[in-house]
């Protein structure tokens, strides 16, 4: 069964460049920004069904998207993982994440960035 929602992602970098004087004099350049990132957001989960597999396994599809022009032009991310419930308390996740965003700073000076980040993720989720 499918789950909806909505949310927030924050957001925050920063860099420093010092240029050490030698021939030309030193200088030292700082910029940083942070954001918050309004999201939509569903994931759907399905127990795969015993006999080939033992009981306890399952598949997780997770999507959200947002920004819209508040804090990041856009923001999405998507994740697809393999999950196994050893016990009640503790369930744990392989799979695959795409996150990306595209934002550009306001405020006198250039700072942008537009990021996709991709890759293999392994994850445990606890239950208390």
């Amino acid at each position: 069964m499918p789950i909806w929602g909505v949310g927030f992602r924050a957001w925050g970098f920063s860099s420093n460049l010092t240029l050490n004087p030698g021939i030309l004099p030193g200088t030292s350049v700082n910029r940083s920004a942070s954001w918050v990132d309004p999201l939509i957001g569903g994931r759907y989960h399905i127990d795969l069904p015993t006999g080939f597999l033992p009981s306890g396994f399952g598949l997780t599809g997770y999507g959200d998207v947002g920004g819209f022009g508040v804090g990041a032009h856009s923001d999405w991310q998507l994740i697809g993982t393999v999950d196994y419930t050893p016990t009640p308390w503790l369930n744990l996740h392989l799979g695959y994440r795409s996150l990306n965003f595209d934002y550009t700073a306001s405020g006198g000076f250039d700072l942008g960035f537009n990021v996709h980040m991709k890759g293999p993720i392994l994850a445990a989720t606890f239950k208390f």
